[in-house]
């Protein structure tokens, strides 16, 4: 059974009539009647009463017609869904965002709705090695987060933005006058970390060294927006990644003076990884948003 032989035999229940189904479907009566002859072989039973002045259904007929209908429509549905996909309008895109990332992807988020909105968007914030083996176990379709201290056998790593560690401090600390802060300048203040193992923590430490031991960590936590909010209401000080406090109100980010205290924006995908084209298109305002932009040449 074909759809063609489908499509052939819905025009013919429909219209009744060889020579004008044939005519509708652009073909000749010969290749119109064979064609339903090897539909009815397949099934082998009779789907048409033919005499030389009338077509009738035969009961099989009568039963096919509505199944034949609902296979074509499915069918054409399918190929359309197909189509939209190849173009990006349609489908699910699976997204995994280290929390220090995710004030870069507001801006981005809106936007890619308003173009793409029959896309639907599932994010998921994790610390980068939970969204790692989520990307090697193909539950995510890419993950962006800063770039890791080590290449991730199987991922690919693409540059997207420069970024820096950065003393966040309130708008009132002495230390928000400062151009820069050294290691030895946060000695004389009470710090607030983000946990073990997230990427802001990971560089401090690489960057400290053996004198992280001798800063005064009062409270370390895994939640951005709480430690942000601990820094406003208890004049705390912390290390994080510039990017992490952009649009925040009443804080204020100053460099890291050191070496090792870059933090550049990547996207990671798999090796040789089929790209669907609604990520191709993500990517893409992403990476011509202007928090993305604006951080592009951020040396300069």
């Amino acid at each position: 059974m074909e759809l063609r032989q489908l499509r052939y035999f819905v025009k013919v229940a429909e219209t009744l009539n060889f020579s004008e189904a044939a005519r509708s479907l652009f073909i000749t009566q010969s290749t119109l009647s064979q064609q339903i002859r090897q539909l009815e072989d397949s099934l082998d039973t009779q789907l048409l009463n033919r005499t030389s002045h009338s077509v009738a259904l035969t009961e099989a007929g009568e039963e096919l017609l509505p199944y034949a209908r609902r296979t074509l429509l499915d069918a054409e549905l399918c190929e359309q869904r197909i189509r939209d996909l190849d173009k990006g309008l349609c489908g699910t895109l699976n997204i995994g965002v280290t929390y220090s990332f995710s004030p870069i992807l507001t801006e981005s988020l809106l936007t890619f709705m308003k173009e793409f909105p029959k896309v639907k968007l599932n994010i998921l914030y994790k610390p980068m090695s939970e969204l790692m083996e989520l990307l090697v176990s193909r539950d995510l379709d890419f993950v962006l987060a800063f770039k890791p201290n080590e290449p991730i056998p199987g991922v690919e790593s693409h540059y997207l933005f420069q970024n820096f560690l950065a003393v966040i401090v309130p708008d009132s600390h002495p230390l928000a006058a400062e151009k820069g802060v050294t290691i030895d300048m946060l000695r004389r203040y009470d710090i607030a970390l983000p946990s073990r193992g997230l990427q802001a923590r990971n560089a401090l430490e690489r960057m400290a060294g053996e004198r992280m031991a001798e800063l005064n960590v009062k409270i370390e936590l895994n939640e951005v927006n709480i430690l942000l909010k601990l820094l406003r209401q208890a004049k705390l000080v912390s290390v994080l990644a510039e990017a992490t406090v952009m649009n925040e109100s009443g804080i204020t980010a100053i460099p890291l003076l050191g070496e090792r205290c870059e933090m550049d924006g990547c996207v990671h995908v798999l090796n040789d990884s089929y790209r669907k084209r609604s990520m191709q298109e993500f990517i893409k305002i992403l990476s011509n948003s202007i928090a993305v932009r604006a951080r592009q040449n951020a040396w300069l």
